[in-house]
C-alpha cells in the first residue's frame, strides 16, 4: 500500500467537515483544502478541523492546491456541477448521497466519470454496516434458500420536533430536499445491493411531523424485484420516541432479520445469531475528546465511511480492495436516482405503478 498522502479537496462545511475530514484521513488522504459558499464559516471551520486553506471556488481551489480527490458533500442541487468541474480537471470523485437532483443529472455525472476514466464513488457508506452486510451475505450465501419477501419498516425521530436543527436542505424541494433523498436513498442502495434491480413500484410521500413544509418526512412504497421478490417498506424520520426497526427478508427455506443491530436467521434447525466475521468489524469511533465525537450520529457513521474511503483509496492506487464489500459507484448513484425519480412520480399519481 503506498504511504504518500493523496491531497484532497472537501466542498461543503457541515457532514462534510464531521464526517467526510476525519474518514478521508484515516484512509490515507491530505485535506488539502476545504470548499464554500461562507467566507466566514469556512474559516471557522478550516481551523476546528486542521485545515490549511479555504476557497469558495471548486476551479481555483482544485488549481492551487493540486487536489487528486474531491470529496462532495452539499445538497444534492450542486452535485451535478462540482463533480462535472472535478472531473474536467482530472479529479477523482466522491460525491454525496442522494446522487443528483434527478436521473437525468446522474446519468451525465457518470457518463463524464467514465470517460474521463477518474475513480468515482457515492457515499453510501452504510453498505459497510456490520449488520446490513451480514443480512446480505445470510441471502448471498443461500442461508434462506431463494429469496421471496422483503420487508423494512422504520420508525425515526429524527424530524418529529420541528424546532430541532436540521439540514436545511432537508425541507427545500429545489435544493433536491425530502427525506426519501435524505436518508431513504441509503435504503434503495442496500436493497440493490442485497437483491438486485427494481423492476416494479408503487410509492407515497407524505407529512407526519407538524412541520410546515412542501416536502416529505415519510414515505411507502410497494416493489417487485427483477428477480420476482416481493417487497414493501416504510419509513418516517417524524416519529417521537427511540428508533424501531423492522428488517426481515423470507425465502423458501428460512428467514433473516436484524434486531438490536444482530443479524437472525431461523429455518428447520431452529434460529440462531450470526457472528459478525472479522472482514466486517469497523474500525473503533473517534475518541471522546475528537470535536466531531459528540456531534449526531458521528459514532455511526464514521466507521463505515471510513472503509468508503480506504475503498476510494484503494481504487485510486490501483489495488483490489480487501474488504467482502462491494464499493457504490456513480452507477449505483444512477440506479438510486431512477428509483427515486419513480417513487416521485407514482406518488404524484396517487401511487400509480411505475416501471423502473
Amino acid at each position: 500500500m503506498s504511504t504518500t498522502p493523496i491531497p484532497a479537496l472537501v466542498v461543503g462545511t457541515g457532514f462534510g467537515c464531521r464526517i467526510h475530514v476525519p474518514a478521508l484521513r484515516a484512509a490515507g488522504f491530505e485535506i488539502a483544502g476545504l470548499v464554500g459558499t461562507n467566507p466566514e464559516r469556512l474559516e471557522r471551520r478550516a481551523g476546528q478541523n486542521d485545515v490549511p486553506a479555504t476557497f469558495t471556488d471548486l476551479d481555483e481551489a482544485i488549481a492551487k492546491t493540486g487536489a487528486k480527490l474531491v470529496s462532495v458533500a452539499t445538497p444534492p442541487n450542486t452535485h451535478a456541477d462540482l463533480t462535472l468541474t472535478a472531473i474536467d480537471r482530472g479529479c477523482h470523485v466522491l460525491c454525496e448521497k442522494p446522487f443528483a437532483f434527478d436521473a437525468g443529472e446522474a446519468q451525465r455525472m457518470l457518463d463524464a466519470a467514465e470517460k474521463a476514466g477518474v475513480v468515482h464513488m457515492v457515499a453510501h457508506e452504510f453498505r459497510w454496516l456490520p449488520d446490513r452486510a451480514l443480512f446480505g451475505r445470510a441471502i448471498a450465501e443461500g442461508m434462506i434458500g431463494e429469496p421471496r419477501f422483503l420487508v423494512l419498516d422504520q420508525f425515526i425521530p429524527f424530524c418529529a420536533d420541528p424546532e430541532t436543527p436540521l439540514p436545511k436542505w432537508w425541507f427545500d424541494k429545489e435544493s433536491g430536499g425530502g427525506w426519501l433523498g435524505a436518508g431513504g436513498s441509503h435504503l434503495m442502495d442496500q436493497i440493490r445491493a442485497w437483491l438486485g434491480e427494481f423492476d416494479t413500484l408503487s410509492a407515497n410521500l407524505f407529512l407526519v411531523s407538524d412541520r410546515e413544509a412542501k416536502v416529505d418526512d415519510s414515505y411507502s412504497m410497494r416493489f417487485r424485484m427483477k428477480n420476482g421478490v416481493e417487497g414493501s417498506m416504510q419509513q418516517t424520520a417524524g416519529a417521537w420516541g427511540d428508533m424501531a426497526t423492522l428488517w426481515r427478508c423470507a425465502g423458501t427455506r428460512g428467514t433473516v432479520w436484524t434486531e438490536g443491530g444482530k443479524v437472525f436467521v431461523a429455518d428447520k434447525q431452529g434460529k440462531r445469531e450470526l457472528a459478525v466475521p472479522d472482514d466486517l468489524v469497523l474500525p473503533p469511533p473517534p475518541p471522546a475528546a475528537d470535536p466531531n465525537s459528540s456531534r449526531r450520529m458521528s459514532h455511526f457513521e464514521i466507521g463505515p465511511f471510513t472503509r468508503l474511503c480506504e475503498a476510494m483509496r484503494a481504487a485510486i492506487d490501483g489495488r483490489d480492495l480487501e474488504s467482502s464489500v462491494v464499493p457504490p459507484t456513480f452507477r449505483d448513484g444512477l440506479a438510486s436516482m431512477r428509483i427515486l425519480d419513480a417513487m416521485r412520480a407514482s406518488a404524484a399519481e396517487g401511487g400509480a405503478l411505475q416501471q423502473v
